[in-house]
């Protein structure tokens, strides 16, 4: 708790003050008494608003937030709704005329007081508001605030109220089309072993990466000594990689993870397993990165949660290693028959060399970013382009800031 003087309180303390010393130069009772009265009226004040504080360790008033939605997509609103009650006859005194403020981040506030309807009850005030979200990432929202004054003003107390809360926000993201014709020829279906259930559903091929534990016959699986999976359509939708090259700049960073999320969510909204790759710390091992199905629950919002910690490489150096590192890791869990689509910038020799090895085996496509203001921008991004050409990928060249959707298009209309 902080508990001060007002400048009222300053004031009328220094003149009391002032008051009792010229009263004594000058042997006088009544003016002594006069200034007496006055900081007796201070230190009064400072006494009752120290009773009443509302954060006091026996009782203090409960707070509960609601925050909904949360997790949320940038730029959408949130709804935040905080109970105070009071368990006690004296909590409900102290929380009689009590002032409330909340503290947010200014990914949330935009650095502006939040407005906030106050409603209160005997015993229970409930204090709701909406933050507009600009910004990917976790956002900090409270502890509460709350003030309280004497009635003449004299004196306040601030103290914090309840624990602080956490909003996620997760990248905008844009509905894209997933036509499986584009990505997904009918040879490469039959060689994946897609075909219609048989009657009795016993049709079994080879254990690959992604596949549903679920769809394992594990009494054939005993019998050959190795995992055996039932196989039909579903079964036969390729695992699809998401290969995230983030930029340094961070004016590029956010439309970067929001059309790396955009292009993930189509393709497990259309039947295949996906994982994001970005080649970051503990992501860069093979059981850190599994792959997530649609038809599992918080599917989804799993593979958004991924994206919210993300974070712009240091030098150009460390965003070659990041993905170079993610390469290897397509490599070592043998991602043959898999679809990878990269979001990427320019990239280095050695990162270009990484990339033509995972053509060996898997089917590349790749939306390369070109800076029109950096020097040499759009020159590197056409080479990298023809780079991923010669070594089996479709690719295309976007601009940062570009729509989504017009980026997507562009890709699926790319030639080899």
């Amino acid at each position: 708790m902080r508990l001060q003087p007002t400048l009222r309180g300053w004031t009328l303390g220094a003149a009391g003050l002032l008051l009792v010393l010229l009263g004594i130069g000058a042997g006088s009772r009544d003016v002594v008494g006069l200034g007496a009265v006055a900081l007796l009226a201070v230190a009064a004040a400072l006494g009752v608003v120290a009773w009443l504080d509302a954060g006091r360790v026996r009782r203090p008033l409960g707070v509960h937030r609601r925050v909904l939605p949360n997790p949320v997509h940038a730029g959408e609103r949130v709804g935040v709704e905080m109970h105070i009650t009071a368990s006690d006859p004296a909590g409900r005194a102290r929380l009689t005329g009590l002032k409330f403020a909340e503290q947010a981040a200014t990914e949330l506030s935009a650095g502006r007081p939040l407005r906030a309807r106050v409603q209160r009850t005997p015993g229970r005030v409930v204090v709701s508001y909406a933050v507009q979200t600009a910004r990917r990432g976790r956002w900090p929202l409270g502890p509460l605030v709350v003030t309280r004054s004497d009635l003449f003003g004299t004196v306040t107390s601030t103290t914090t109220l309840g624990e602080q809360a956490e909003v996620t926000v997760w990248p905008t993201v844009v509905p894209l089309p997933a036509p499986s014709d584009v990505l997904v020829g009918e040879p490469d279906r039959v060689a994946l072993g897609a075909r219609s259930p048989s009657t009795d559903d016993a049709s079994l091929r080879d254990y690959r990466e992604g596949d549903d534990l679920r769809r394992v016959h594990w009494r054939s699986s005993a019998r050959r000594g190795e995992l055996l999976v039932r196989s039909d359509e579903r079964a036969g939708m390729r695992p699809v990689s998401v290969l995230l090259d983030l930029p340094l700049r961070s004016t590029h960073l956010e439309w970067t993870i929001s059309l790396a999320a955009s292009v993930a969510l189509a393709m497990l909204d259309a039947g295949h397993p996906v994982r994001l790759l970005d080649g970051v710390g503990a992501h860069s091992t093979a059981t850190g990165v599994p792959f997530l199905h649609s038809r599992h629950d918080g599917a989804r919002a799993a593979l958004l949660d991924r994206t919210v910690d993300l974070e712009a490489p240091r030098t150009a150096n460390d965003a070659q290693s990041r993905l170079v590192s993610a390469a290897h890791l397509l490599e070592t869990t043998e991602a043959g028959g898999e679809i990878v689509l990269g979001v990427l910038g320019p990239l280095g020799a050695g990162a270009r060399a990484a990339l033509a090895h995972v053509a060996d085996t898997a089917q590349g496509w790749a939306v390369v970013r070109s800076d029109p203001h950096a020097p040499g921008g759009t020159r590197d991004a056409r080479a990298t382009v023809e780079a991923l050409h010669r070594a089996g990928w479709r690719a295309c060249e976007v601009a940062p800031g570009e729509p989504v959707l017009d980026c997507w298009l562009r890709l699926l209309g790319s030639t080899r």
